[in-house]
């Protein structure tokens, strides 16, 4: 099964988050492919930049953390460009009434149905609009 990580997920992984052991766990019983898009590294790369401003890491932690995540991306992910198409079908779903979606949150969809893979993500809103569209979430929430 391939699966698509938004930026809550990579912030799971390469941070200190309460969803890091969730997000490990799942990858690793259910993942055969992991996709990477250049817009969720640049997501997480905006979250990395964020911490640093509010002080909760240093710029030495910053660095260590995106050399960390680039090293793994590059190693264990298919990485995947953005395109016009991408964006296009994006904005597909934001202008749809039956959704409330926000930019970020419909282009990590539509980068999802494109590549037929499922979306892997921690954020509630996300999931409930990407199971209106039709896109396969894998599992994040605990089952008890």
């Amino acid at each position: 099964m391939s699966i698509y990580l938004d930026a809550s997920v990579i912030v799971a992984l390469f941070t200190d988050d309460p969803f890091t052991d969730r997000a490990t766990t799942v990858l690793a019983s259910k993942a055969d492919t992991v996709i990477v898009s250049d817009f969720a590294a640049l997501e997480f790369s905006s979250v990395v930049a964020r911490f640093v401003r509010i002080r909760s890491i240093t710029e030495e932690q910053a660095r260590t953390v995106l050399l960390n995540f680039d090293g793994w991306s590059e190693r264990a992910c298919q990485r995947v460009a953005t395109n016009g198409e991408i964006i296009s079908r994006a904005e597909a779903f934001v202008r749809r009434r039956d959704t409330s979606l926000r930019t970020a949150d419909a282009i990590n969809i539509a980068l999802a149905e494109s590549l037929h893979a499922s979306l892997m993500t921690f954020d509630e809103k996300m999931s409930v609009a990407a199971r209106v569209l039709g896109v396969p979430l894998t599992a994040t929430h605990s089952t008890h």
